[in-house]
């Protein structure tokens, strides 16, 4: 009887040991079946595999691993995000596992489902398994800007530059961010770099844009504005862009074709972009003297945000103005028009011109009275000055008007403008000898001239 028993006994240990040694010589052949599918691009096969082997070992890193990787493959990345967690979780790393492409894969899920602290946590172990990769410096950087701690940003940037010269990206984040705290001469040097390295990084062109009209480059703000423009995101921002350097360089003409084809980009009339694009139209046609343009511009940006900029004001200003047509025709009038409205004008107040000279927003003109009370009396010159522009004139205008007076050696100046003056404009003036002539003396003065 005993004989019996021992023979029993040693048949169950046989059977186990060999149902153990058949399961782990089947189990690594059946992981490896996983990794060709992988390979054949199966990935429906290697999740059915995959997920087979799990029901009989649920601990199995390599297999969460495996089945994580399938996932992906099969466009179910937050299904692979569940599984490499369970990877993060059972925390074996036995050499099965490659751990470095383990952690990247899992910090670009993290940042793809909006996780950047379990993002940043895995590149910076990262670091200290693999402290020589740059783009783990350039990850690290990124995420510590988005978390608005930009100083520190600044170090991991530099680090992957150090560590990989020709790394474009780091190139152009140092470079935006040096841009936003304003460091401009270094900023631009950075994001020529970043070119230079990758020259389709047109966020850099348009920054370099930004840079070079603010220093008065127009040229060379132009061409990098046109090489912005062709990147989508950046397309209406630089034609914007370009519109806003042919104005600082009044050249008019070119830029209106290049914000009405900004505005035709734009999706959405509620957007900075569009209130922009429409106000700089409007001050293009405004500098044009074509005021009915102007005004349909402004209306536009009024109905989105009336409170834009100086837009309510303006309208309120020209709607005055629609009313009265002597004085809108003075305002619209253009150059060669404005010229001989001035000289009528002019005489109606009993002045002669003796030479003209046009300004950017008027003239200014030299007249002697037509009459003096005393026979042989010489006729002292006077200094005239149009001014059409739809703003209260301010204490600036009245005084440069007054230091040309005498720098010409005349005795009295007048100003007359389309809108009104600043108290400190009236100030200024009241103790000197320039008169000041409103809208309303305007009004007058051309109704007797006509």
């Amino acid at each position: 009887m005993g004989l019996i028993i021992v023979i029993v006994v040693l048949g169950v240990g046989i059977g186990i040991a060999t149902l153990y040694i058949v399961r782990n010589q089947i189990a690594p052949k059946k992981v490896s079946r996983i990794e060709q599918l992988l390979k054949q691009n199966k990935a429906p096969a290697a999740v059915r595999l995959g997920k087979q082997l799990l029901t009989k070992d649920q601990r199995n890193p390599e297999l969460h691993y495996l089945l994580g990787r399938a996932y992906q493959q099969d466009n179910k990345p937050e299904l692979a995000l569940m599984e490499y967690k369970m990877v993060n979780q059972i925390g074996v790393f036995d050499g099965t596992i490659p751990e470095s492409r383990f952690r990247r894969q899992l910090a670009e899920l993290f940042q793809r489902f909006n996780q950047p602290d379990e993002a940043l946590k895995e590149y910076l172990l990262l670091l200290q398994k693999d402290p020589n990769t740059a783009d783990h410096y350039y990850q690290v950087g990124r995420l510590f800007e988005s978390r608005n701690k930009g100083a520190k940003a600044v170090g991991y940037y530099r680090k992957a530059i150090e560590l990989q010269p020709g790394h474009g990206l780091a190139y152009l984040q140092l470079g935006l961010l040096l841009y936003r705290a304003k460091k401009f001469s270094e900023a631009q040097q950075y994001l020529e770099k970043a070119l230079r390295y990758e020259p389709e990084h047109y966020e850099a062109y348009y920054y370099i844009g930004r840079m070079q009209k603010e220093n008065k480059d127009y040229a060379a703000a132009l061409q990098s504005f046109e090489w912005s423009a062709k990147s989508s995101e950046y397309k209406v921002k630089s034609l914007i862009e370009r519109g806003a350097s042919y104005m600082e360089m009044n050249n008019l003409e070119r830029a209106i074709p290049e914000l009405e084809r900004a505005i035709g980009q734009i999706k959405d009339p509620t957007a900075p972009d569009a209130l922009w694009a429409h106000y700089f139209l409007a001050t293009c046609y405004e500098r044009m003297r074509k005021i009915e343009r102007a005004i349909e511009q402004w209306e536009q940006v009024y109905q989105q945000k009336p409170g834009f900029q100086d837009v309510a004001e303006k309208l309120s200003q020209y709607q005055e103005l629609r009313q009265d047509d002597l004085v809108k025709d003075f305002l619209t009038a253009s150059q060669a028009q404005f010229r001989e409205m001035c000289r009528t004008a002019t005489e109606a107040m009993g002045f002669t011109i003796q030479s003209m000279t046009d300004e950017r927003d008027g003239l200014s003109a030299i007249a002697v009275e037509s009459k003096t009370n005393w026979r042989n009396t010489k006729a002292m010159p006077n200094l005239f000055r149009f001014v059409r522009v739809a703003e209260m004139i301010d204490e600036a205008t009245v005084r440069q008007t007054y230091e040309e007076m005498r720098n010409q050696n005349m005795n009295r100046a007048k100003i007359i403008a389309t809108t009104g003056f600043s108290r400190m404009a009236m100030d200024y003036a009241e103790s000197r000898p320039v008169e000041l002539y409103d809208k309303d003396h305007l009004q007058k003065i051309l109704t007797g001239a006509s």
